[in-house]
């Protein structure tokens, strides 16, 4: 029977009102067919992409398959970071606010006494990252006798992390009997033989397909070069439109610049990157759920697993590393079927990559064009001579007058001369190639 909406499916009524409070009408592809499985003690692979509901489709049936007279860990859902695993308990949370199930996020960068107040008052449901799950076990502060419904959410990222063997140091301390489920947007033989190892005849859901297709995306890109690219982005606010959305950086340095550039230009702005401690990470992440934060700089640590409701737009301020990010990345958009805008910038060299994600993608994406003046081909250069050996050399922009200009050579003689110091300062250049601005160091 194909499931055509949530009443259809054999769930009590204090889950369906959660459900409804959500806002949920109609399951989704995975929830339609993961569900009933799930609820019938079954085994289930799960292959979607992200922002396809996964967390609903195994959730619903863990939350009904809790014993409430047993106060033990009867559920455990392993995920591979931080940020997903609080999603995926607040997700349950609101699923099951009016079933009395208990349910406790475990994650490191969070004082670890109170997560063992939590356990010792009772959990039914425990959602954790693998490092930390395995702390609370060798505590004694965890115990998984009693469980009887384990999940593993992002399988994949998981295993790229080289969570491989805390997994199965995990699982090996759950019952043999108990019901397994597994989620991944790829499937590789490692994680098969996770599947082999651990799940009986596992019901496989494959929603996703080798092509990547992102219906709900409407995908665009727009040519940039290094100079233009923040006076694009600031027309590209304007004129499209963007309210809410994720700008993605290559770097932490650059998603904390960029922030600070539109912070300057009078945007509500915060920046999300690996040099953030935990509790900095979380709070820029509740601003920007609450809206507090308008625009997110971003490098792909916040590419997967965060489920944030409203983002209209994902901007590609810089080309990602992989091609496969690109697609973590714009997921973040048209989530639960809305609709959303993706918008990438590419500048000159990097056709190549571009060539790349148009081939992975069966959609077409369509060209925005700027009123901002850019440099389609290679970067101008200008004509410079070093102040000390007179030999003459290229820049990538025009040196000003009232400063001196070294050739490459010279200003690392002039830096070895002045202990480690650029001295006066100056320009710097390679004679007759790439050439970039010396930065002033001070002395201390």
């Amino acid at each position: 029977m194909q499931v055509q909406n949530f009443n259809d499916l054999p769930l009590s009524r204090d889950v369906l009102k959660g459900i409804k409070a959500l806002g949920f009408k109609t399951p989704s592809p995975i929830q339609a067919e993961s569900i009933m499985p799930l609820l019938e003690g079954r085994d289930v692979i799960g292959q979607a992409q992200t922002g396809t509901g996964k967390t609903a489709a195994f959730g619903i049936p863990m939350i009904e398959g809790v014993d409430l007279s047993d106060n033990s860990v009867q559920g455990l859902i392993l995920a591979p970071t931080r940020e997903l695993a609080i999603q995926i308990a607040d997700h349950l949370m609101r699923l099951s606010r009016y079933t009395g199930v208990k349910i406790c996020p475990i994650y490191g960068g969070q004082k670890i006494n109170k997560q063992i107040n939590q356990l010792k008052r009772g959990v039914h449901i425990v959602v954790g990252t693998p490092g930390r799950v395995i702390d609370h076990i060798q505590r004694g502060t965890l115990r998984l006798r009693a469980v009887k419904m384990v999940v593993l959410d992002e399988a994949d990222r998981m295993l790229d992390m080289g969570f491989v063997k805390d997994i199965n140091k995990i699982l090996d301390k759950t019952p043999k009997k108990k019901q397994m489920s597994l989620f991944s947007a790829t499937m590789d033989r490692n994680i098969w033989k996770i599947c082999n190892k651990y799940m009986i005849k596992p019901e496989k859901i494959l929603v996703s397909k080798d092509e990547i297709t992102l219906k709900q995306i409407d995908q665009k890109f727009i040519r940039v070069d290094n100079s233009s690219r923040f006076s694009i982005l600031k027309e590209l606010i304007e004129k499209q439109g963007i309210r809410k959305a994720i700008i993605f950086t290559r770097t932490k340095r650059g998603a904390y610049r960029l922030s600070k550039q539109l912070k300057n230009n009078g945007y509500n702005a915060g920046a999300l990157h690996g040099d953030l401690t935990q509790a900095q990470r979380d709070k820029v992440t509740r601003n920007f759920r609450k809206d507090k934060v308008d625009f997110l700089a971003a490098t792909d640590i916040a590419a997967r697993g965060l489920d944030i409701g409203g983002i209209t737009h994902i901007v590609n301020y810089n080309m990602p590393m992989e091609t496969t990010s690109y697609f973590h990345r714009i997921g973040r958009t048209a989530r639960m079927e809305a609709e959303g805008t993706s918008i990438l910038f590419v500048a000159h060299g990097e056709e190549s990559a571009f060539d790349d994600i148009k081939a992975r993608t069966n959609l077409n994406i369509t060209e925005l064009k700027t009123s901002v003046e850019v440099q389609t081909g290679p970067p101008k250069r200008y004509k410079a001579i070093c102040r000390k050996c007179k030999t003459g050399f290229t820049l990538p922009f025009k040196p000003k007058d009232e400063r001196p200009v070294y050739c490459l050579p010279c200003l690392k003689s002039k830096r070895r001369s002045s202990g480690g110091s650029y001295g006066s300062g100056g320009y710097r250049g390679s004679g007759g190639s790439r050439g970039q601005r010396g930065q002033r160091r001070r002395r201390h």
